[in-house]
Order: structure tokens, then sequence, then C-alpha cells
């Protein structure tokens, strides 16, 4: 039986809508990733600047573990987190749920100086001891690949596969690890910022002429988000809270093993002058 041609014409055209409303739903091309991951690290140091106008506040647990697992101990500290010339800076206020001694205080307030000195007098991505390492750092240690969208808190993100670049050129013990590092990253593909890292470590990283090793096995958990902490300016994007498993050796001493979780909140502008920390 054949089909009258209006049929015939009315299903073509069926056909090519179909086509055309597929095509209008597939997805928008990736972005180039160098240029892409050129304008993270942009924004990234810019956020490093504008941080400096806030402080706020960091619980950090950490849990300490037997060999089975189990929980050996449990401490608390809260620390007040602000930055100066795009080096952290932490002091402590508060440990395991009680306020500092007069003494303690002291000290703190002494070691938190000396920090500030050399945070002013140490350039950005310079570590101001061995044992930190920023974001933007980071970024510029890594290798990034196998791009592929995903949403994460309903914002999309392009997630990426990096690993430390081995040749890098790094400062410190904490740069140093990061080239044996291994994970994930998620990037804001709106605002160009890194919103969650995971990070683990595929072999062993001696230090201190091999007496002592971060583990195989090691790995953390950061996360960054929008926050709006009454600020001037718009789009603010802070660390809010993370994980991380630890895994330590040394000679003569028994393997340590914990998982510390941090949290952060309460952000707001940092009125007082530079020179008040002092």
């Amino acid at each position: 039986m054949a089909i009258p041609q209006s049929r015939v014409f009315a299903l073509q055209l069926c056909a090519l809508a179909f086509a055309a409303a597929a095509r209008g739903q597939q997805p928008a091309p990736l972005p180039d990733v160098p240029t892409l991951m050129s304008q993270v690290e942009a924004r990234q140091r810019q956020m490093d600047e504008t941080r400096e106008n806030y402080t706020y506040r960091e619980i950090t647990i950490t849990r300490t573990l037997n060999k089975d697992g189990s929980i050996k101990k449990t401490e608390t500290e809260e620390n007040e987190v602000f930055y100066v010339h795009a080096h952290r800076i932490d002091r402590l206020v508060r440990k395991d749920g009680k306020d500092l001694s007069p003494g303690e205080a002291k000290k703190e307030q002494d070691r938190v100086m000396k920090d500030v000195e050399k945070a002013e007098n140490t350039p950005p991505g310079q570590p101001i001891n061995g044992d930190n390492i920023s974001v933007t750092r980071l970024l510029e240690i890594m290798q990034v690949s196998n791009p592929r969208r995903e949403l994460l808190d309903n914002r999309p993100t392009i997630r990426f596969d990096f690993t430390g670049n081995p040749h890098a050129k790094t400062h410190g013990r904490a740069e140093d690890a990061s080239k044996k590092l291994a994970g994930t990253l998620w990037v804001d593909e709106q605002d160009r910022q890194v919103r969650r890292l995971e990070a683990h470590f595929d072999d062993n990283f001696h230090m201190g002429f091999g007496l002592f090793s971060i583990g195989k096995g090691s790995s953390f958990v950061f996360d960054q988000k929008l926050v709006n902490p009454g600020a001037k300016e718009q789009g603010l994007w802070l660390p809010t809270d993370g994980q991380a498993h630890l895994v330590a050796h040394a000679i003569g001493f028994l393997g340590y093993r914990a998982d510390v979780s941090f949290s952060d909140d309460h952000y707001q502008r940092f009125h007082a002058e530079a020179q008040q920390v002092k």
C-alpha cells in the first residue's frame, strides 16, 4: 500500500524537527584546557589578594588512630586565619574546647608575629615554612588530563584528573611532596575557580634524610565555595571544609595514622591595620 505523498512530507518534517532539537540539546564544547587552566590560576591569584581583607575561623579535629583503625585520641583546635602577602597565618585561640592560658596566649602571639614578619618578607608563591602549600602553588605544580563536565551543588564544573609534575620547580617539603600527588580537580566553569580537590599519595615520600616519610595511601579533600560574608567584593571564593587521612612512618617509631577534618566559617572583613596584628 503506497503512503500518500503528503504523509511522507509530514514525516520528513518531523524527522528534521527532531534532528534540530537533538542538535540543540548537545552540550557546548569544552573550553581549551591550557587557556582554562591559565584563567583558573589567574583567578586564584586574584582571590589570594582579595582574601587579605578577610579573616575567618577554622576548627580542626584530629583523630589519632590505632593500628586497627579505632580512635586512640581526639584533639580539637580553633584557629583564627588571615593572610599576609598571600601567605596564610593561623592564630590558635582555643584547644580542646578551652581558651589558651595567658602564658600560652603570649607564646602564640609571639609565634604569629614571627610568621607575619616572615610573610612580609617572602614573595607570594614561596612558603614561609616548609610545611605549607597554597592552592595556587598546587595548580602550578599539577598536570591535568581527561576533562569532562559534572554538576556540583547545581553548578556546572569541569572535572580533571591530575598528577604532580615531576619536573616542577618547588620550594620546601610540602611542595616537594606535591609532585607525588595524584587525584581529581573540579573547576567552577562560570567563575573559573577551584571548587574541589581530592588527592592521594601513590608512593611514599621521604623527608629528613629518609628518617621520616609520608606513607602511600595518605589522602586529602579540599572544598572551596562561593561565600557571602557581607563583602564589598562580589563572588568571593573561600575554603569551607576538608578532610585528610594521614599515614606516616619514622625510623624507631610505629607508624602514625590519623583522620583530620576541618571546617571554616565566620568570614568577615579584617578591619584592623596590618600593624595591629603585631
